[in-house]
């Protein structure tokens, strides 16, 4: 009966470790272990503000270090991952401003507008055409039935994708469960042959 509890005890503290949390939105990923700690400092030196006030739509340090998701601080800057293409700041002022300034669409998350992920194709269409290429005709390519079909395409690729990486964590999670399980039957093995040593001990 003591093996199942210890068993069950193991499964749980294994799922706890293994759920991760979301990553930041706007922030470059050497930033992240800035944003980790539960009290954070504005990067001016200004004030410090715990992480519960991180992008929650109000401006509390000048340089917006408090805000790199949100377009509350005037003067912040959102990252775009753009991956497949090149990474890049905008300003926070573009954020949820209804016009798709990153490649990968992630500067409009607010859900007002659907921007499709153009990364693969260099970020746009004007990036991809010849440079000898007229502009009226950069601008019949870029029509929405033309989005709307990479949009297609695009979403089917991140479902592939998506799925596949739901598989890897699935997979993470059943070896790191199983991990914990050996761990935890081998230390209860110790513990019983430890407990009948010193049973025959006192005999």
């Amino acid at each position: 009966m003591e093996t199942i509890y210890l068993l069950s005890a193991c499964f749980v503290l294994a799922t706890v470790h293994s759920a991760a949390s979301p990553p930041l939105l706007g922030v470059h990923p050497l930033d992240a272990k800035y944003f980790a700690s539960e009290v954070i400092k504005c990067k001016d030196g200004s004030k410090a503000f715990d992480r519960a006030r991180l992008n929650d739509d109000y401006c509390d340090c000048a340089d917006g270090t408090d805000e790199p998701g949100t377009s509350a601080c005037p003067a912040g800057k959102f990252y775009c991952k753009n991956l497949g293409s090149t990474p890049q700041f905008i300003f926070s002022s573009r954020i949820n401003d209804r016009i798709c300034d990153c490649c990968d669409g992630s500067d409009e998350n607010d859900g007002s507008i659907r921007c499709p992920n153009t990364c693969v194709m260099g970020g746009n269409f004007a990036y991809k055409s010849d440079d000898t290429t007229p502009f009226s005709e950069i601008n019949e390519l870029s029509t929405v039935s033309d989005l709307d079909n990479i949009y297609a395409k695009e979403t089917k690729n991140r479902m592939k994708l998506d799925d596949l990486i739901q598989k890897l964590l699935g997979l993470k999670v059943v070896i790191i469960i199983q991990l914990f399980l050996i761990s935890c039957a081998v230390s209860f093995r110790i513990f019983q042959r430890r407990a009948r040593s010193r049973r025959r001990s006192y005999r």
